[in-house]
């Protein structure tokens, strides 16, 4: 029997060919800027966006890059609130490209080289640091299409 993958409290949502990585504290909005992200896409801020994970996340390094993939319990499961736990289409696996750390206390306005990236696992990942109180998706949406966002 294989051993059980360890997970993360987060969620991750494909956004073209690289997937962002969503941290943060309980109530922080994780899951409100995964459905950001999707309806964004569907709107055309965004190439393309699908969940990959909501929660709990799988991360595993794997030839220099960072593999998220959801818990099978929860699988294709977004939680909206004041709506509940909905199904929604998902991608079981993506290479992530982003990571986004929601309600960063100390969080600058215009970040250092050094706060722009977090290592998970051993890969050093380009990093967005949001400060409590402040509506992630616009810089998401901006570090996404900038051109060292670009994947």
């Amino acid at each position: 029997m294989d051993e059980p993958r360890p997970t993360i409290h987060g969620c991750v949502v494909l956004c073209g060919a690289r997937a962002v990585l969503i941290r943060g504290p309980a109530g922080a909005g994780k899951s409100r800027l995964a459905v950001a992200l999707i309806h964004a896409a569907a709107m055309g801020l965004l190439r393309f966006a699908r969940l990959v994970a909501d929660d709990r996340v799988h991360l595993e390094a794997a030839h220099g890059r960072l593999l998220a993939r959801p818990a099978d319990a929860l699988a294709g499961r977004l939680e909206i609130r004041a709506l509940g736990i909905g199904e929604v289409p998902f991608e079981p696996v993506a290479v992530v490209g982003l990571v986004v750390d929601l309600a960063t206390e100390g969080a600058d306005r215009l970040p250092t080289a050094a706060d722009a990236e977090i290592t998970v696992l051993g890969i050093t990942l380009r990093r967005l640091a949001i400060p409590p109180g402040c509506d992630p998706l616009l810089p998401v949406i901006a570090a996404l299409r900038s051109p060292e966002g670009r994947h």
